[in-house]
C-alpha cells in the first residue's frame, strides 16, 4: 500500500508540473500576443515618421520604410510653435509636480498619525472626493470667474493638484514606517518639520517615485483644462499643439495646423506621426530610472489601511 501510495503521489505531482508548465507556456504566448497588439501601434507611427511621402499615405502593414527621408523631422524641429510647446509642458510638468508633491506629503503625512484628531473624519472626507466631485461648470466657474486664473498655468496645474488617491496611498506608506525612528529624532530634539525632511522622506523614496511619474505623466498629457482655460496661443501646451497637428483635416483647422499644411511640402500624414514621436519619446525615457521603485512603492503603499 504504501508504495503504491508513493507512486500515485509521484505521477500527481508530475501530472501537476506539467498542467503549471502548460499554463505558464499558455500565458506567455498570451502576454506576447498582447505585448505586439500594444507595441504595433506606436511601431507603425515610428515607420510611417521615417517614410517618404510618396509610400507614407499607402495603407497596409508596414514593418520598416519602404523609402527612408528624414524630411519629416528637420520639419518639425525647424517649427517655433512645436518647441514653444515643449516649454509651456516643461514648465507645467515642473511646477505641476512641485505643488502636487508637496501637497500629498503635507496631506497624507498627518493622516498617518493614529493620534491625529478627527483622523477618520478627515479620511472620510478625502476619500469621498475620490467618488463625488463638482463637475466640470462649477470647476469652470471657480478657476476662470472667481480665482481669475485664465491664461494662467496654475488653472491647468490647480484643479488636479493633489489626487486624494495619491493622497490615501502615500499614508499607507508612512503607516508602515517605523515609529521608533521618529521618536528617536524628537528625543534628539528635532522638531516635527525636521523629522519629517530629514527621517521620513529619505525613507519614503519609492513612493515618492511612485507618486512623482504618475503626476509627471499626468500634466505631461494633459491637454483638456489647457483647452479650457488657455486663449493664448503662445501659451499653448505640447498636447494641445499635437492635437492641432492631427486634426489638421477636421473643421477645428487652427493657425498652428495651417502654419504646418502651408508652409511644408513634407506630407501631412509623416508630420503626424513625426510630431507624435517628439511628444512621446521624452516620457518614455523618464519610466526606466523610476521603474524599480514604482511596483515596491505601490505595493507598500497599498498594503496597510
Amino acid at each position: 500500500m504504501t508504495k503504491a501510495k508513493k507512486k500515485m503521489k509521484g505521477s500527481t505531482r508530475v501530472l501537476e508540473n506539467r498542467g503549471e508548465g502548460l499554463f505558464q507556456t499558455i500565458l506567455t504566448i498570451v502576454f506576447l500576443l498582447m505585448g505586439l497588439t500594444f507595441l504595433y501601434p506606436y511601431w507603425h507611427v515610428l515607420v510611417t515618421s521615417f517614410t517618404s511621402p510618396d509610400y507614407a499615405s499607402a495603407a497596409g502593414f508596414k514593418l520598416w520604410p519602404q523609402s527612408w527621408s528624414w524630411d519629416a523631422y528637420i520639419r518639425m524641429f525647424n517649427a517655433s510653435y512645436l518647441w514653444k510647446g515643449y516649454a509651456n509642458t516643461i514648465k507645467v510638468v515642473l511646477l505641476g509636480w512641485s505643488c502636487s508633491l508637496v501637497g500629498v506629503v503635507l496631506s497624507s503625512y498627518p493622516l498617518s498619525k493614529k493620534d491625529l484628531p478627527f483622523r477618520g473624519l478627515f479620511t472620510g472626507m478625502i476619500i469621498t472626493t475620490m467618488f463625488i466631485s463638482g463637475g466640470m461648470i462649477p470647476t469652470y466657474l471657480l478657476v476662470n470667474n472667481t480665482l481669475g486664473m485664465r491664461n494662467s498655468y496654475f488653472a491647468i496645474i490647480l484643479p488636479a493638484c493633489v489626487s486624494s488617491s495619491h493622497v490615501i496611498i502615500a499614508r499607507n506608506y508612512f503607516m508602515t514606517l517605523p515609529t521608533e525612528l521618529e521618536e528617536a529624532a524628537t528625543i534628539d530634539g528635532a522638531s516635527s518639520l525636521q523629522v519629517l525632511v530629514r527621517v521620513i522622506l529619505p525613507l519614503s523614496m519609492p513612493i515618492l517615485a511612485t507618486i512623482s511619474l504618475w503626476v509627471i505623466v499626468s500634466n505631461w498629457n494633459a491637454y483638456f483644462n489647457c483647452l479650457l482655460y488657455i486663449t493664448d496661443p503662445n501659451k499653448y501646451v505640447l498636447q494641445v499643439v499635437l492635437r492641432r497637428i492631427i486634426l489638421t483635416d477636421s473643421k477645428e483647422m487652427t493657425s498652428v495646423a495651417e502654419a504646418v499644411a502651408n508652409q511644408t511640402d513634407t506630407d501631412i500624414v509623416t508630420l503626424r506621426a513625426a510630431s507624435i514621436m517628439l511628444a512621446t519619446i521624452p516620457i518614455i525615457c523618464v519610466y526606466p530610472f523610476l521603474q524599480k521603485y514604482f511596483v515596491k512603492g505601490v505595493l507598500i503603499g497599498s498594503l496597510k489601511g
